[in-house]
């Protein structure tokens, strides 16, 4: 493309344009829509409830997924032994044959608690195993292998979701209103103003968070529903991670309050907030995105550790760190190593994220380097 043509483009257009020459950003993009997704629509997507227990499938692990002409995508059930001697219980696979098929009837749910439905994506062919097997019942299948109360690993992970993804968004919420008033108010009004709301920033960057975390979270009430602590550890995320915001926005206003058209805008009589909200912020809007987006796997992060030492979301509630708690037994890791399942989940979320930031990040100049 020639400078000639690049000229004649808007500075949103400029930006996509050199975001989508960010492969890696693109990538990162697509995962975390299908991630999203999949926690938008968990229930439809996971076999079976996240709290439904096979008490005779305790620790069973992964199936294996096979395919044939005969029986298309099918897998073998686990069947227990114990130890006569040891009592550890193992499991070998069976030579009954339990055929898998899409958008099959399984376990009734409510998709957001509202819609009824039993269609599940990927479920057991309830019709080809009773016309094989009409006396026995249907073996449950592990693909993620289950835990110690017998839960699919799998179903639970497409659950948490939900809440681990959720956290970050609305924690997103509170830190860009806090991060955007605070640090504009310090960027265009100056002075002792400026001073006060730069102490306190520095102040919170100066603490340990997990510590300050630990210590917050510790305070809720024992007897608190798993929504009010949701809610409660979702607002203390925030109340935490506006400060990095504040002074991205500080600094924009502190180069924009000077320039022409916010001059102008004052002369003409726009009042203070008018000048600060509609005319110097919507300048540097692709800077916020940013740093937006690379403050939300600090608040994934700040709610796995909460949740995995036991002080943040609690069971019923379902979500990646409440999942790793099982994980605190270092027994249980090296025999079942499919419970380190949510950490995976993690780790590629966080580096999605940052991948994702990375590239808004360099599109957010377009006139360096765009070709």
């Amino acid at each position: 493309m020639t400078t000639q043509d690049l000229g004649a483009l808007s500075q949103s257009q400029l930006i996509l344009l050199r975001f989508k020459r960010h492969r890696l950003a693109v990538a990162s993009l697509y995962l975390l829509l299908v991630l999203y997704l999949i926690a938008a629509f968990c229930e439809p997507l996971a076999m079976y409830s996240p709290h439904t227990r096979h008490l005779r499938h305790l620790y069973a692990p992964p199936s294996a997924l096979h395919f044939s002409l005969a029986h298309g995508l099918y897998t073998q059930p686990q069947v227990q032994h114990v130890d006569p001697i040891t009592f550890r219980k193992s499991y070998q696979a069976d030579d009954t044959i339990v055929e898998l098929s899409v958008f099959t009837p399984g376990e009734p749910y409510r998709l957001w608690g509202l819609v009824p439905g039993t269609r599940h994506l990927l479920g057991v062919d309830e019709h080809a195993f009773r016309a094989q097997h009409p006396a026995d019942p249907t073996p449950p299948v592990f693909l993620l292998g289950a835990d110690k109360y017998g839960r699919d690993v799998l179903s639970q992970a497409i659950y948490g979701s939900r809440v681990s993804l959720s956290v970050g968004l609305i924690g997103l919420l509170g830190t860009f209103i806090l991060g955007m008033v605070l640090g504009g108010i310090s960027g265009y009004v100056g002075g002792r103003t400026d001073n006060l709301i730069q102490r306190l920033i520095e102040i919170l960057q100066a603490l340990p968070q997990l510590p300050l975390w630990i210590a917050l979270a510790a305070i809720l009430p024992g007897d608190w529903s798993s929504l009010r602590v949701y809610f409660a550890i979702t607002l203390l995320l925030s109340l935490l991670g506006w400060t990095g915001l504040a002074r991205v926005v500080r600094g924009k206003i502190l180069a924009l309050r000077q320039e022409d058209y916010a001059v102008a805008a004052r002369l003409l009589g726009a009042s203070h907030a008018r000048v600060l909200f509609l005319h110097l912020m919507p300048g540097f809007t692709s800077h916020i995105i940013v740093a937006l987006t690379l403050s939300v796997p600090g608040m994934i992060l700040g709610e796995t550790a909460l949740s995995f030492l036991g002080l943040g979301l609690r069971p019923p509630l379902v979500s990646w760190g409440v999942m790793l708690q099982s994980c605190l037994d270092i027994k249980a890791v090296s025999f079942y190593p499919w419970l380190l399942t949510p950490m995976y989940f993690i780790v590629l979320l966080v580096l999605a994220f940052n991948f994702l930031g990375d590239g808004l990040r360099d599109a957010a100049d377009p006139y360096g380097g765009t070709k």
